[in-house]
């Protein structure tokens, strides 16, 4: 690796690495591939690392624990294994490196973040004091992993989240906080060519909640209320009895969140005899860049001294599990990982010539927060 004597991994065993991750697909809904996937972790983390993690296992899902030393003061170097392509997408999307970019599903998002913080912890001059702990659910909401990480996040005196970068590589300063929400609707069904008028039909209570919903949002705040699925009715000659929508809100603060969750359970319905349910509520809270700039100031610094590529900042609106991590208020720097593009879509990869100065940047920020905590 660049900027470095030690005997640090080379790019070969890292693209080996990260191909037998990419090959081993790791859809988030389908717990069966999630363990084959976090037995394949298990194994190139014990090779690299010398040690075997901690399996835990929560309603069915896989995780895997690295925690070197039993200190209350933790570096938490933080991934996760699953992504969000289905079962047999490596057929038309199959691993490959072509011009010094690497394709293959889920390589962005986050399977190269995850090979990157195995291989920094691996070449660290002392281990004692670092966490890694690597999630199976983290495309779902975490909803299984989340009171893990955030019991780990109280334990550490800083939270380093391997997704991948933001554009150009820059790090990843803040993110949004997501708040989710299903809107359920009652009427009354009747005929819909006899008699319309003695049902109350969900479908034109919903228009009215959907309009009312989006106004929430705040452009100026940089709040949006998007909604998203909607559903009513049986069939097309019957007037709906029930109905529902989903919300999907993104704030910067906290405070906004909890603004937009105060007027949604406000609304009333627009028709007489109809009753309106909100489930849901907030998911992430956000990552804020208080949160962030002490570890950020580092970064740049570190980068500064070896002669890396220069590290900027950008904020996001998607969430990650830096989120959680932030949230209970552990300092946080998250995109750490690969620069790339393309998450989620036909078209992600990842820059390998970018694999190994990032993860000297990983390598080396932990080495100095730890040491801060000894």
């Amino acid at each position: 690796m660049p900027g470095t004597s030690r005997g640090a991994l080379g790019l070969e065993e890292f693209l080996a690495d990260l191909r037998e991750l990419v090959e081993c697909e790791s859809p988030s809904s389908d717990q069966a591939a999630v363990a084959r996937s976090a037995d394949l972790v298990a194994r190139i983390g014990a090779r690299r690392l010398g040690a075997e993690p901690e399996r835990i296992t929560i309603d069915g899902c896989s995780h895997l624990r690295w925690r070197f030393g039993d200190g209350e003061r933790q570096v938490l170097l933080l991934a996760h294994h699953d992504t969000v392509w289905p079962l047999g997408t490596l057929a038309t999307h199959p691993y490959e490196t072509t011009g010094g970019v690497l394709r293959g599903p889920g390589c962005l998002d986050m399977l190269a973040g995850l090979v990157m913080a195995i291989h920094a912890v691996a070449d660290l001059p002392e281990r004692t004091g670092v966490t890694l702990l690597v999630t199976g659910d983290e495309e779902l909401g975490s909803p299984t992993s989340r009171a893990l990480i955030e019991q780990e996040a109280r334990r550490a005196t800083a939270a380093l989240v391997l997704e991948a970068s933001a554009d150009g590589g820059a790090l990843k300063v803040g993110r949004k906080g997501v708040s989710r929400y299903e809107v359920h609707v009652t009427g009354r069904a009747a005929h819909a060519g006899l008699e319309p008028e003695k049902g109350v039909n969900t479908t034109i209570e919903l228009a009215h909640l959907v309009i009312a919903a989006s106004a929430l949002g705040d452009p100026a705040a940089g709040t949006t209320v998007t909604p998203t699925v909607i559903a009513a009715g049986t069939t097309s000659n019957t007037v709906p009895a029930s109905g529902s929508f989903a919300l999907d809100v993104r704030a910067w603060s906290h405070d906004e969140q909890l603004r937009v969750d105060r007027a949604l359970r406000s609304l009333t319905p627009n028709l007489p005899g109809a009753a309106i349910e909100i489930r849901g509520g907030v998911n992430r809270p956000p990552l804020e860049e208080p949160a962030s700039r002490s570890l950020f100031e580092r970064a740049v610094a570190v980068a500064e001294r070896l002669g890396l590529p220069p590290v900027s900042g950008a904020t996001v609106g998607g969430a990650s599990d830096g989120n959680f991590t932030a949230g209970v208020g552990t300092p946080t720097l998250d995109g750490l990982g690969a620069v790339g593009g393309g998450a989620h879509a036909d078209h992600e990869h990842v820059v390998v010539a970018r694999l190994l100065d990032r993860t000297v940047l990983v390598r080396e920020l932990v080495a100095e927060l730890r040491e801060d905590g000894t």
